[in-house]
């Protein structure tokens, strides 16, 4: 009997609605490298199912071992018939489809020795500093299977490249960075420029080790596009994600159709843009991925959802559903998110600030979306007087609540960039990508500690 069939017979037998079924093959190389010296080299390949089963309630299992898919099966189904819950899902029509996003040099026919050779080479080109540089790739081919009947087949290949440069002197320690990703293959590499961007991170790196602290209190501040990208995803993302907003942890609960922010400001989630890091064909729910506008003209219009929580709002399932691998149950994530483009110049902003501060690349942070405030460290600052840049400034960060810096933005620039490739956290880590124009907001600034 095949694992349909049984899963058909065992749903008869629990009395099991629905259920869904995710076998993965998971191909990954992975290498790093400190300081010249290679510290890992790992190439594996790994195959796993996922099962969920639905009666009110979840019960899911997952197994490394596709000869333990018939126990993991039964395990999910014996869970969903003992939990007791009175959720709803929405179900919609059975898909049938076969899908794989390509690569134009696929990296899996690139020889482990080569991608070696590409470390060491910006290994060189970083210098006699304090120095790392990963790789990452991964192709991942899913066979999704649910109880409606549904057959969906896809292949996403990922890829990233990351280096950065650690410098001292005198007690001050600072460290930048660069990261290239994408829904792509061993030609993303080969595009990357890597005698500049090697020579820029080093570069601005040892600079910070010179600059000055940055002024503290409420100013007008200019995010460049990365900042924007990570200021949208942490602030507005997370807080749009519907299953914080049904448990209550979003400041936007309950604001569906009102006015959160400027006019000028509209705010998107596409896994579906080519090349990009976040990008997929189907969630892990088996919902085809789509462009979902959060916010319209400074409107919240949407949320990111899946099955259970569109259900619960009286919405769509916009494909946000989205687990980390098959041993991991879907989860309401983003893909990649960013700020559309408005119709202000970078020049024009400058000439709008009087004096403060433009912010530049990301440094982490934290976000409380239920209390609605943040902070956010940025790679790199610059002082602005009187419409001219001046002074770097090193170790700023910019806070706020969110409502108030979203209300407060003057100007959305025309040069919208995504490009920022990462990995989410949400008790589970999935790539993620994000960006956006210049914008012209206000928030307190600091120094970071």
């Amino acid at each position: 009997m095949g694992l349909l069939e049984l899963a058909e017979k065992l749903a008869g037998r629990y009395g099991i609605p629905y259920y869904e079924i995710r076998l993965m093959r998971i191909s990954s190389t992975r290498l790093s490298m400190e300081n010249g010296q290679l510290e890992e080299l790992s190439q594996n390949s790994e195959v796993g199912i996922g099962v969920r089963a639905f009666n009110g309630a979840w019960g899911f299992s997952s197994a490394n071992d596709l000869g333990r898919a018939e126990r993991a099966i039964e395990t999910a189904f014996k869970i969903a018939k003992l939990s007791r819950g009175n959720a709803r899902i929405h179900l919609g029509d059975p898909v049938r489809d076969e899908a794989e996003i390509k690569a134009g040099e696929p990296f899996t026919e690139i020889d482990v020795s080569d991608k070696i050779a590409l470390l060491r080479e910006i290994d060189r080109l970083l210098g006699d500093v304090t120095r790392s540089v990963s790789y990452a790739d991964s192709l991942v081919e899913m066979s999704y299977f649910n109880s409606l009947g549904s057959e969906i087949r896809t292949r996403v290949p990922r890829i990233m490249l990351r280096f950065s440069v650690t410098v001292r002197e005198n007690g001050n320690m600072q460290t930048y960075w660069k990261s290239f990703g994408g829904t792509a293959g061993w030609e993303m590499v080969e595009r990357i420029d890597l005698p500049h961007w090697t020579s820029l991170v080093r570069e601005k790196a040892l600079k910070l080790l010179h600059a000055a602290s940055p002024p503290s209190g409420e100013f007008d501040i200019i995010m460049d596009p990365e900042l924007t990208g990570v200021f949208i995803h942490e602030a507005l993302g997370h807080a749009v994600e519907a299953d914080l907003v049904k448990n209550g942890d979003s400041i936007l609960a309950g604001k569906l159709g009102e006015r959160i922010a400027t006019e000028e400001l509209t705010v998107v989630d596409d896994p579906t843009l080519p090349g990009r890091f976040g990008s997929y064909i189907y969630d892990d729910e088996g919902i085809k991925a789509k462009r979902v506008e959060l916010v319209k003209d400074g409107v919240l219009v949407s949320y990111l959802n899946d099955r259970e929580t569109a259900e619960y709002f009286g919405l769509e399932p916009n494909g946000h559903g989205r687990a980390q691998s098959y041993a991991h149950q879907p989860l309401v994530r983003m893909g990649n998110t960013y700020v559309e483009g408005g119709e202000w110049s970078f020049e024009e902003m400058l000439e709008e600030v009087r004096y403060g501060l433009y912010m530049v690349g990301d440094k982490g942070g934290q976000v409380d979306t239920a209390g609605g405030t943040f902070t956010f460290g940025a790679k790199e600052g610059y002082v602005i007087e009187n419409g001219e840049i001046g002074e770097m400034v090193r170790d700023v960060s910019l806070s706020g609540k969110i409502l108030d810096v979203l209300r407060s933005i003057r100007a959305v620039g025309k040069d919208v960039k995504i490009e920022f490739p990462g990995y989410c956290g949400k008790g589970q880590s999935v790539p993620v990508d994000d960006g956006g124009p210049h914008l012209l907001t206000r928030a307190l600034v600091g120094g970071l500690d």
